[in-house]
C-alpha cells in the first residue's frame, strides 16, 4: 500500500507541474523572439560600423545617431532576455521543489509561492524592458522616415523629358 501512495502523490505532483511546464514552453518562444530581434539589432549595428550602409549627406552623424540607439536597444533587449532566463530558471526550480517536496514528504507550499511570485516578477520586468525596446525601435524609425522626407524635399526636382500627361 505504501508504494501505492507514494505513485499517487507523484501523480499528483505531475498534475500540479503540467501548468508550470506549459508556462516554460510560452516563455521559451518569447526567449526565441527576443533572441531574433537582438540578433537583427547585432546585425544592422555591425553594418553601420563596417560602413556597409550609405546613408547619404551628413552621414556620418546619422550613422553614430543610429548606432547610439542600437546601443541602448541592445542592452534593453539583453537585460529583457536576461530577466525572462531567470523567470525559467525559477520555474524551473518551481518544479523542482514539487518534486522534492514530495520525495521527502514535507509542506513546501510557501516555497512555491515565494518562487512563483518571483518568477512572474522577473517576467513582468522583462516583458516592460521588451515593451520599452519595441517602443524605442518604432521612435527611431520614425525619426529615420522624417530623416528621409526631409532629404527628399532637399533634392531637386526632376524634369521629365517627353510627352506631357
Amino acid at each position: 500500500m505504501q508504494q501505492d501512495s507514494s505513485v499517487t502523490a507523484v501523480a499528483h505532483v505531475i498534475q500540479l507541474a503540467v501548468a508550470p511546464v506549459f508556462l516554460l514552453s510560452g516563455i521559451g518562444a518569447i526567449l526565441g523572439v527576443m533572441t531574433n530581434r537582438i540578433a537583427r539589432i547585432i546585425d544592422r549595428a555591425r553594418s553601420l560600423q563596417q560602413g556597409h550602409l550609405a546613408l547619404g549627406p551628413g552621414g556620418e552623424s546619422a550613422r553614430l545617431s543610429e548606432l547610439a540607439a542600437l546601443a541602448r536597444r541592445a542592452r534593453l533587449m539583453s537585460y529583457s532576455i536576461a530577466l525572462c532566463t531567470t523567470t525559467a530558471l525559477l520555474i524551473c526550480a518551481v518544479i523542482a521543489v514539487l518534486f522534492f517536496g514530495a520525495r521527502i514528504n514535507i509542506d513546501t507550499s510557501i516555497a512555491v509561492v515565494v518562487i512563483f511570485i518571483a518568477a512572474m516578477a522577473t517576467f513582468f520586468l522583462g516583458l516592460l524592458l521588451f515593451l520599452r525596446e519595441i517602443f524605442l525601435a518604432t521612435r527611431t524609425l520614425r525619426i529615420g522616415v522624417q530623416h528621409a522626407v526631409i532629404l527628399e524635399r532637399r533634392e531637386e526636382p526632376k524634369i521629365l523629358s517627353g510627352p506631357e500627361d
